[in-house]
């Protein structure tokens, strides 16, 4: 079967389901796109990782980047390779230099080791028939409409109220922010920072 590339084009919360997220993927070159729900702790581990943030301690798939580097495993795609009543099914394709194995893993799961080992993603026609939506533009940002959760450690910003607080005042918070682990907001805040810059 012939593979199609994918690319995250969007990462939002979920409106369905309460403590999840949608990660939108797409077709490379294409106009559908395929929308898969996701827990919060992997659209912590995507976001990061896309974002390029560097957590106060290792997730579990920056220990599992760390430990397959250490042996010279290289992960060299990943594959959503099957739909079944909903869940869909993938594997990571992994070389040690002398042979190549493929291991199933929760597409969450693979999707965040594969931003990490910085490696293509791919899926098969039928799945993208079955499941993509295809859309006139890209309506898709990067942490687009995260919100805070209740599990954070500290108080939500509202956006507004940026406005009365000083660069050095949120450098400090986005520090707090990534210490916490509190990555969605850490987000905002370097956001808010990086549009002070451009103006």
């Amino acid at each position: 079967m012939k593979k199609i590339e994918l690319d995250i084009v969007g990462l939002s919360y979920s409106q369905t389901q309460s403590g999840a997220y949608a990660l939108v993927l797409g077709e490379m070159n294409g106009r559908r796109r395929l929308p898969i729900i996701i827990g919060s702790f992997e659209a912590q581990a995507i976001a990061i990782e896309i974002e390029k943030m560097t957590p106060s301690r290792p997730l579990t798939h920056d220990l599992f980047k760390s430990l397959g580097q250490a042996f010279n495993i290289s992960v060299k795609e990943i594959i959503i390779y099957n739909l079944v009543d909903g869940i869909f099914y993938a594997k990571l394709v992994c070389f040690d230099g002398k042979k190549t194995v493929e291991i199933d893993a929760r597409t969450s799961d693979a999707i965040a080791v594969s931003v990490r080992f910085d490696c293509p993603i791919y899926t098969y026609e039928f799945i993208l028939s079955t499941a993509g939506i295809v859309i006139e533009g890209n309506d898709f940002v990067y942490l687009e409409n995260i919100n805070e959760t209740s599990e954070e450690k500290t108080p939500a910003t509202p956006a507004g109220s940026f406005n009365s607080v000083s660069d050095d005042e949120l450098k400090t918070r986005l520090q707090q922010a990534l210490a916490e682990e509190a990555y969605e907001k850490a987000a905002k805040i370097r956001d808010e920072l990086n549009k002070r810059k451009a103006s």
